[in-house]
């Protein structure tokens, strides 16, 4: 059964039926992924282009693995080595792209909304890896899936994201994502991190950790992006982490279990200490599995749409 659209461009507005297919198809997958042979020939003879104008590690290996588990033939570009460099617009290039006879488009873009803008001038189905300060679709659904499989459930659940909400994509599809699938979601950090009006989008705010871990099931920690000058939003990284920093400490006086996620890369011992990162309530590594699993589920539905 196909998705209701045939591109991934946000999660808010995103039926709840299309979030539910995806996160139940991905359970196939990941069960794939556990075999000796973890490749299907579910996507041969499709060919899929990775976008990405900005530096990645987890998303765009992520991407690629789940592309050749599924048997696409897949072509990575990177705008530092190509004819962006030379002055081309994003336009020129998806469509001298697409004149290749692609497929499908994976991208990923400093600015806020690249991914809607190519899905209206070619016709390769495009998938959203990263647009600006806007959406960050498949890292929203790969955190739902990891807390569906942690809890067995999405409905009912509280959710805290933590940390440099003003900046983060993933924390705005994890809030459209988690409202839609039923759960409660918060936000937690210093005033200068949180946008301006975000309690508009339906979420609880608040300016102590403290004040907060007593009431959820899990904490979705955020890491401050250095590269958005987003430092320069309170006095230091020492004042950041004694005042918002996710410590054994404070969970052990929270009284009960609180699962801890992270999209990665983790300044560790500034949003979180490392105790807590590698400790038991951790699921970090199980997202980056979950990731491939997400993604492979998101790729097999649009092509199946075509």
């Amino acid at each position: 059964m196909a998705l209701t659209s045939r591109h991934l461009l946000r999660l808010q507005g995103m039926p709840k039926d299309d979030i539910a297919q995806i996160l139940d198809t991905a359970i196939s997958f990941k069960e794939i992924l556990n075999r000796p042979i973890k490749k299907v020939p579910t996507l041969q003879g499709k060919t899929i282009v990775n976008l990405f104008f900005e530096n990645s590690t987890r998303t765009r290996t992520s991407f690629e693995l789940a592309e050749r588990r599924l048997s696409a033939d897949v072509l990575s570009f990177a705008a530092s080595s190509s004819s962006v460099t030379k002055g081309e617009t994003l336009k020129d290039t998806a469509r001298n792209i697409e004149a290749m006879k692609i497929d499908m488009v994976v991208i990923r873009h400093n600015a806020a909304g690249t991914a809607d803008f190519l899905s209206k001038v070619i016709n390769a189905n495009v998938i959203n890896a990263g647009d600006g300060q806007h959406e960050h679709p498949t890292q929203g659904l790969l955190d739902m899936y990891t807390l569906r499989e942690k809890f067995g459930k999405l409905e009912g659940l509280h959710v805290c994201i933590v940390g440099d909400v003003l900046h983060s994509r993933v924390a705005r599809s994890n809030i459209f994502g988690l409202q839609t699938m039923g759960a409660k979601v918060s936000v937690c950090g210093p005033a200068t991190l949180l946008p301006r009006g975000i309690e508009q989008l339906g979420v609880d705010v608040y300016h102590h950790i403290d004040d907060v871990l007593p009431k959820v099931d899990a904490l979705n920690v955020l890491r401050i992006q250095m590269e958005r000058e987003a430092g320069g939003y309170f006095p230091s990284l020492r004042e950041f982490h004694r005042y918002f920093g996710v410590t054994k400490e404070r969970l052990d006086r929270a009284g009960k279990p609180i699962t801890i996620l992270h999209p990665g890369p983790i300044n560790r011992d500034v949003e979180l200490s490392a105790d807590v990162a590698d400790g038991p309530h951790s699921v970090i590594l199980e997202q980056v599995l979950n990731g491939v699993a997400i993604r492979m589920a998101v790729l097999y539905l649009l092509g199946a749409s075509e």
